[in-house]
């Protein structure tokens, strides 16, 4: 069995640099996103329902919007111009953000936003996928989540630091944001150079229909794993919105993401390491529970120590899931398909988002919190059932 540091030695220099891209580019984005759902309550006074399907509406559109440019990288046979792309319009929104006055100006940045994560997503995953070896990919999308993560867990350290620093000042934390965004465009232009030649082969449409059914039944169940799992974890809003209500001090609420993002950070690669090295139904199945157990600490809590054991469960939930997802859609995809298949991937799990997060929104609004919670626990515990029972010929993946 490889080491730790034989694993991280054998990764490529471009898995590290779209970590290190996606590290900056979440400090900027989360410098912004752990203090929107309160920016928009408190100071522009928008509702629960209306922040829930802001919410999800951008990033339903981000994971859509990934079924596209993946298709496009894998007809062109080039990933590195969309990714730039879609970083650079994710960096073009931060300013937005600072001078929105008005619900509509936040989702308009929210979506600018979310279309250049949603441009850069698949092309990205793929990039990973085309320069690592096929034994360590679980390894490798496992340090690229860790590197993103660590971003995620600094972005929201920054804000709270700054909300101390310059009394619950929301529009000079976001102008702050704007720099490790441009940061990240400038890291992937100069840090990053492309596979000479993705693919040899004659191109033709990613998306005709003689294309999509080379994508086997092992790729599809993994696709229907991803849609179930999104449509149980809602957007990480409504864990800051859980915090506003434990009478926790403003400045204090984003250590919430801060809290998820370190689990998170901490636990992608050693997950991701073990996934190469175990059956991925199982781990699956192993997340699912953690996530159950994350849903009733939520629903039950009423203190912030409680509150914090819930969103640490979510954290190893996604560290667990989110790369082992990746590198399974990487192992049962064609290589000349791989964008495609991370787009189409996404496009599902878009839908589910979106389903998720409004349904969220509105049983917050009409049975409270802890209802929101608890249907996210029901829908495991349906989606490990039915795990259980399908036939392993399904899930060789």
């Amino acid at each position: 069995m490889l080491t730790r540091f034989s694993v991280l030695s054998r990764i490529p220099k471009g898995v590290w640099v779209l970590g290190g891209v996606s590290m900056l580019m979440d400090i900027s984005s989360e410098m912004i996103h752990s203090l929107l759902p309160l920016f928009m309550a408190t100071t522009l006074g928008a509702s629960v329902v209306v922040i829930g399907l802001i919410e999800g509406l951008a990033e339903a559109t981000a994971l859509m919007v990934k079924v596209f440019s993946g298709a496009i990288s894998d007809y062109i046979g080039k990933r590195k111009g969309l990714a730039l792309l879609g970083y650079g319009m994710g960096a073009l929104s931060k300013p937005m953000f600072a001078l929105a006055s008005s619900s509509g100006l936040v989702f308009g940045a929210r979506m600018i936003d979310r279309v250049g994560k949603g441009i850069r997503g698949a092309p990205r995953d793929a990039l990973v996928a085309d320069v690592t070896p096929a034994e360590i990919r679980g390894a490798a999308f496992g340090l690229r989540q860790s590197l993103d993560t660590i971003g995620a867990f600094l972005g929201p350290l920054l804000a709270v630091a700054f909300m101390l620093l310059w009394n619950d000042d929301f529009q000079s934390i976001f102008w702050v944001a704007v720099i490790p965004g441009a940061l990240a465009v400038v890291l992937l232009f100069f840090g990053l150079q492309e596979p000479q030649t993705l693919v040899t082969h004659k191109r033709t449409n990613p998306v005709r229909r003689e294309n999509l059914m080379r994508l086997g039944k092992a790729y599809w169940w993994v696709v229907a794993s991803g849609f179930v799992f999104t449509l149980a974890r809602f957007s990480e809003a409504f864990l800051v919105l859980r915090a506003q209500q434990m009478n926790i001090p403003l400045f204090a609420i984003p250590l919430v993401m801060v809290a998820m993002n370190l689990v998170y950070g901490l636990t992608a690669y050693p997950f991701g390491k073990l996934s190469d090295a175990m059956n991925h139904s199982k781990m699956l199945q192993a997340g699912l529970l953690v996530l159950i157990a994350a849903d009733l600490v939520l629903a039950l809590s009423h203190h912030w120590s409680t509150l914090l054991l819930g969103v640490g469960l979510w954290g190893i939930h996604m560290g667990m899931t989110q790369g082992l997802l990746a590198a399974m859609i990487a192992h049962t995809a064609p290589a000349e398909l791989r964008g495609t298949a991370f787009g189409m991937f996404n496009l599902m799990s878009g839908i589910a988002l979106l389903l998720a997060s409004a349904g969220a929104g509105i049983l917050w609004e009409t049975q409270g919190a802890a209802s929101t919670f608890y249907a996210g626990a029901v829908i495991c515990l349906i989606t490990l059932i039915g795990m259980r029972c399908i036939p392993s010929s399904y899930r060789q993946a």
